[in-house]
């Protein structure tokens, strides 16, 4: 019977993907040259998608390594919990001061994890740790599962967008970019880049 219901599930949905069709969003961040490094670790999103989005099954992680949070920066959808790893031989302590998911996990050794739960749409969560001020990262909470960070030369790709209008917006740490109103087609890879600035 399971298995009979996951065959339907996988016909239901192969059948809507070549019904309506996908594509896929590509692209790339440009910054001045005195600005390189801020090509990376930007997110690329849409800003609202008519659907719902749940939480991965498996909560995404942000390690805590050679005293560095990684990855950097971290986008989820809403009400996704993130898992905070410590693979250091030290203690950590991780907290967000931010009002939209402010929390403070305490001081944890080596092997332990401990979670927090993101819900609000739009915030835009710093995480520290009290114990070594150097240490600094970003979860972005957004409302769709459509989104990109970019690699280290500022290259994108959002794949398995369905047909339709969107805003598709930048977040980076330190530099700005404006919006770019798009119309994703019903099929093949729209190409759409951005060049950062403060």
């Amino acid at each position: 019977m399971e298995r009979t219901i996951k065959l339907i599930s996988f016909i239901v949905v192969l059948t809507f993907s070549v019904q309506y069709g996908y594509s896929q969003i590509t692209g790339k961040v440009s910054t001045d040259a005195g600005k390189v490094k801020y090509r990376a670790n930007t997110i690329i999103y849409i800003e609202k998608a008519v659907g719902i989005f749940k939480p991965p099954p498996k909560n995404p992680h942000m390690d805590q390594k050679n005293l560095t949070f990684v990855p950097r920066v971290l986008p989820i959808v809403a009400g996704t919990t993130v898992d905070f790893v410590n693979s250091d031989d030290v203690l950590h302590n991780v907290f967000c001061p931010d009002a939209c998911a402010k929390f403070d996990l305490g001081k944890y050794p080596k092997g332990v994890v401990k979670s927090h739960k993101y819900e609000k749409v739009g915030c835009q969560s710093v995480v520290l740790c009290n114990v070594h001020p150097e240490m600094e990262a970003y979860v972005i909470v957004l409302q769709n599962s459509y989104y990109a960070v970019t690699d280290a030369d500022g290259n994108f790709k959002i794949s398995n967008v369905p047909p339709g209008n969107y805003v598709l917006m930048v977040w980076n740490e330190k530099l700005q970019a404006p919006n770019q109103n798009i119309s994703v087609p019903a099929s093949g890879t729209l190409s759409v880049n951005f060049t950062l600035s403060k």
